[in-house]
């Protein structure tokens, strides 16, 4: 933390480690005015912000910095921490200003800018991007759904505070904007529902705003946008919050459950087994604690770190890898052995033909599952398996530069 007088505007700073001090920023002058003396500032793609953002480069580093009432700026920076610490998906802070302003103290919020990301409205100016559309709308559920199951009461959920980065032919959202939120042990049904309400009509305007940036006529589905996101949301909390009775000899659907969510990414924390009062029937009650079943199998079996959808695919390709080993041993084989397998003969030499695209198109899990989905693409035109080596050599001739 610094403080003391480091220029009339600034007076205290707490910056966390691992990131610039940025005391060389212009303090002494509002955030709008920072152009006149900063030459750290650059512009990227952005969302729609209610507060002055703009965005400093460090190095191979970006920052977005936001000027707030003090409070608001106080309670984001808290916020933001506790979603880092609990590992859900949000921008990181980086630091806290607290500055004197013309009539009252201020905050100026610095958070790491986030990599790869898109605001929503890329994905409508873009033609290219027409497709993530769609998933656009089980991104932002997704988000709010791991979010409610930690506690979190965002406020204010919307196209506009929601970044979104491309993951394996998905999308993940990024919570980007804090300053309503509160943060509980857990949150009540009547919580819930009202940061759908909340969400429902945010949609609505950041749809009739697309359009009128557009000027094209409001879209047919602006008003049913918010309600289909609503919708998607009931659907997976359902599914994780199911209650189901089980007979004596149905202990099989214990782990039959697991699986189910571990297919949608969850973690299963708990089994909870109670009573019914008929002697012979149990009832089961799963607690989930949070959406990275696939990312924290990969980092545990190959030491990689990726994006959920990214670690699915390679999870699923380790499986598939050792069910060929066991056939072809017959004898079993542990996880652990087909993960090395794969990461050693098939990931590894693959990223490194892949390097020269690094950063050009993607982070090196991104590449590999792109050429995944490259591959099944020309299986299917050929109408067989082509193999990873011609779908590299595809892959590798059509994207790298000229």
């Amino acid at each position: 933390m610094a403080s003391g007088n480091h220029g009339p505007g600034l007076l205290e700073l707490q910056v966390r480690p691992g990131h610039p001090d940025f005391l060389d920023l212009p303090w002494d002058l509002p955030v709008a005015r920072w152009s006149e003396r900063c030459k750290r500032i650059v512009e990227v793609q952005r969302g729609v912000s209610r507060h002055e953002v703009l965005f400093v480069q460090y190095d191979r580093a970006l920052y977005a910095v936001k000027e707030l009432p003090r409070t608001v700026g106080e309670r984001e920076y808290q916020a933001l921490r506790w979603l880092e610490d609990n590992e859900l998906p949000a921008v990181v802070a980086a630091g806290h200003a607290r500055v004197s302003g013309a009539e009252e103290e201020g905050s100026i919020l610095i958070t790491r800018y986030l990599v790869d990301s898109l605001p929503y409205r890329t994905l409508f100016e873009s033609a290219g991007l027409a497709p993530y559309r769609a998933r656009l709308l089980d991104a932002i559920a997704g988000l709010l759904v791991r979010l409610h199951l930690a506690g979190f009461f965002w406020g204010d959920c919307s196209l506009s505070n929601t970044l979104f980065r491309r993951d394996a032919g998905e999308l993940q959202a990024y919570l980007v904007d804090a300053e309503t939120a509160e943060m509980h042990e857990a949150l009540s049904d009547g919580q819930r529902r009202h940061d759908l309400e909340i969400l429902e009509e945010n949609v609505t305007g950041d749809l009739l705003d697309v359009a009128a940036m557009l000027r094209s006529p409001s879209p047919p589905a602006a008003a049913d946008t918010g309600a289909e996101i609503r919708s998607r949301y009931e659907r997976l909390w359902g599914e994780i919050s199911k209650v189901e009775v089980l007979s004596p000899n149905e202990n099989w659907r214990i782990h039959d459950r697991i699986k189910t969510l571990n297919a949608l990414g969850f973690t299963v924390g708990e089994v909870k087994l109670e009573a019914t009062g008929d002697g012979s029937r149990l009832r089961m009650r799963t607690i989930v604690t949070d959406r990275d079943y696939h990312r924290n199998l990969l980092h545990a079996l190959t030491g990689l770190v990726a994006e959920d959808r990214q670690a699915a695919l390679m999870a699923n390709e380790i499986q598939e890898l050792r069910a060929k080993l066991v056939r072809g041993e017959n004898r079993s084989v542990p996880l652990s052995v087909a993960a090395y397998r794969w990461l050693t003969e098939r990931y590894q030499p693959v990223s490194r033909r892949l390097a020269p695209l690094v950063g050009r198109r993607g982070e090196p899990s991104e590449l590999y599952c792109q050429l995944l989905e490259h591959k099944w693409y020309l299986s299917e035109r050929e109408r067989r398996d082509v193999g990873v080596e011609v779908a590299l050599e595809d892959y590798l001739r059509r994207f790298t530069p000229g």
